[in-house]
């Protein structure tokens, strides 16, 4: 029996994607070839990068509008310096709303003149920071969209008077926004995507080579968008999962149609947390993440009984991050209502118990 999967990563994807990827690992479109066995160079994937890359600037409604997708490698961790690497001439800044953001922070700080222009460190990240100020010198403004350890999402984007660059590894493509507001979004393919192994990266090309420094071949952002996203071997069979995820979302009636599924599935899942006196929120209600709840069970003598009854519902991948502690559901977009509502009756009957 399939469980329901709340795992923050690698996390759910939809099924009939698994059974399309699933066969393309046997034989890709009547080739007599795997899909993990043929050329990179072939017209086969060729074809299959580039349907993915535009499919992505379609969803995102950057068609046309100045913007290239590329799918690399390594993960959203090495955008953190890549980012740096390709538009920190002077001085940037960050903001610091959680642990993935002070990762970003970090290794961006290989230089100089990083600036934190808000944390919200001093409560455990259960909050966004707000109110601060972007200053015009700076060469551009990092944040990360969702923060799936403490359960906050941003809710609104400043105005920034600078490019903007965006971490959306775990809210990528669940919601609409202003993409254009953005002069580059990153996001690790395994939470909305599909399965770990590469990274989708949107760059507005504009906002390209204005640092002096000279930057390495494979973290060039210029040099991946002129070979078409294909300057080293691929991950293939990430790519192409991410394009059968895309097709999905796009049939499924894009961004906005998962959207209001996603805040369904959210409503469910804070209404239970708020309402029953067993469990507690942990991030701010004004920020709380539509992809990730996060919560705690306030009386730790019905632990055992809790797990033991989340085990007997078939539920998997609902233990909160070590720094937090208590419980993370992870809705992503494949994640069904269904699945809600297993764990919501879960935490229900456990009330009725106590």
């Amino acid at each position: 029996m399939k469980k329901h999967n709340f795992s923050a990563g690698p996390c759910v994807l939809p099924q009939e994607v698994f059974k399309k990827a699933s066969e393309a690992v046997i034989e890709l479109d009547n080739s007599g070839l795997s899909l993990i066995e043929i050329s990179h160079r072939s017209k086969a994937f060729v074809d299959i990068m580039e349907k993915a890359r535009a499919l992505a600037l379609e969803l995102l409604g950057l068609e046309g509008k100045g913007y290239k997708a590329l799918f690399l490698q390594g993960g959203a961790s090495t955008q953190f310096l890549m980012v740096a690497l390709n538009l920190l001439e002077k001085r940037a800044g960050y903001l610091n709303s959680g642990a993935w953001a002070t990762k970003a922070l970090k290794e961006a700080k290989i230089y100089d003149d990083i600036y934190e222009v808000a944390s919200s460190k001093n409560a455990n990240f259960s909050y966004i920071p707000k109110g601060y100020d972007i200053p015009e010198n700076y060469d551009y403004f990092h944040c990360t969209s969702n923060n799936t350890i403490s359960g906050t999402q941003m809710k609104a984007f400043p105005d920034s008077p600078v490019p903007m660059v965006c971490d959306m590894s775990s809210d990528i493509f669940s919601r609409t926004i202003d993409f254009s507001k953005f002069g580059i979004i990153y996001a690790g393919a395994q939470k909305n995507m599909g399965p770990a192994g590469t990274t989708l990266v949107v760059v507005k090309e504009d906002i390209l080579g204005k640092v002096s420094r000279k930057i390495p071949s494979m973290m060039d952002y210029k040099i991946h968008i002129d070979k078409g996203s294909m300057f080293n071997t691929p991950p293939v069979f990430a790519v192409y999962t991410s394009m059968l995820t895309l097709e999905w979302l796009k049939n499924k009636g894009g961004i906005a149609a998962i959207e209001e599924e996603n805040e369904k599935k959210a409503r469910l899942m804070y209404s239970e947390i708020d309402l029953n006196p067993l469990f507690k929120g942990f991030a701010a209600k004004e920020d709380r993440s539509i992809m990730n709840a996060t919560f705690t069970l306030e009386n730790e003598n019905l632990k055992d009984t809790f797990e033991t009854m989340l085990k007997e519902a078939n539920i998997n991948g609902v233990n909160g991050h070590r720094s937090v502690g208590g419980y993370r559901a992870s809705m992503y977009n494949a994640l069904s209502i269904d699945s809600v509502k297993a764990l919501v009756e879960v935490m229900s009957e456990l009330e009725s118990k106590a």
